[in-house]
Formats: structure tokens, sequence, C-alpha cells
């Protein structure tokens, strides 16, 4: 992943643990080797993403990249990206969007919050693989910009 300057880092926002492992993997094969930092709940990946004061001003100074899932234990990934876009501070940080729903109604409202990228994701696994994969490639070659 390019960016000027500081590594980007992989903020990985997924509650099931295999699903988690299976994209942290596949992200390594597609020859990707970013720092992917991982959170179970949104709770959590907010606290990161925002810092002890809750301001977001700490991640203006960070290369961030989300990979959000959309169903979580203790609130809605909608609720996050929503959270992430509106704040000055990491508004320009890149959201894909992972998850199972395919609803169309939710992949227009997560583009209208500001998603970068939406993926369903598929129930096959090899078909899941392959996807993460390619996903891999492709973060591979997107620029992430500065966030100030």
């Amino acid at each position: 992943m390019t960016n000027s300057g500081d590594a980007v880092r992989i903020v990985m926002i997924e509650d099931d643990a295999g699903h988690a492992r299976l994209i942290e993997r596949n992200i390594r094969r597609a020859g990707v080797n970013n720092e992917i930092i991982p959170f179970t709940t949104g709770t959590d990946a907010l606290a990161y993403v925002f810092g002890s004061d809750g301001s977001g001003e700490v991640s203006s100074k960070r290369h961030l990249l989300v990979l959000l899932d959309l169903n979580l234990p203790d609130m809605t990934g909608v609720g996050i990206l929503e959270k992430i876009k509106a704040n000055e501070h990491t508004r320009r940080i890149p959201v894909v969007v992972l998850t199972t729903t395919d609803d169309e109604r939710e992949i227009k409202r997560c583009y209208d919050l500001g998603a970068n990228v939406y993926i369903t994701k598929p129930v096959d696994y090899d078909n899941f693989s392959n996807a993460i994969r390619q996903l891999g490639l492709f973060f591979s070659v997107i620029q992430v910009p500065e966030t100030q």
C-alpha cells in the first residue's frame, strides 16, 4: 500500500475470528505486508481511531485504512462508518466495507455515508478466499491520502 511517508496500517473491524484469520491470510498471500490491527468490537476500534480524547486528531498523523464488517456485536458498522466520515480528522480514511449483507439499500446507504468500497463476503470458502486475495491486490496499489 502506498502513501507519502509512514506505512499504512489496516484497521480490521471483524468479530468473526475465522473470517479475521482468513482475511489476514489472504491479504498476506496477495503480498501486502502492512500491519493489520484487528478489533472485534466497534467500541474498541473507534477508541483506537479517535484516540483517548475522542477527537480523532490522533489519526490525523496516521495512515490508516479501515476494513469494516457491518455486523458487529456492540454497534452497527454503518454507525462506525458514519462516525469516521463525519469527523474532520478521520473523514479521508479509506473505508472498505466487507460484509455478508448484500441488501441494495444497505449498499447505497454505505456509499452515501462515504464508504470507498463495498464488498459482499461470498459464503463459499474458496470464493471468499479468492475475493480477499483480490482485495489484497487492490490494497497493494491504492493510494492512501494524508488525513489532514
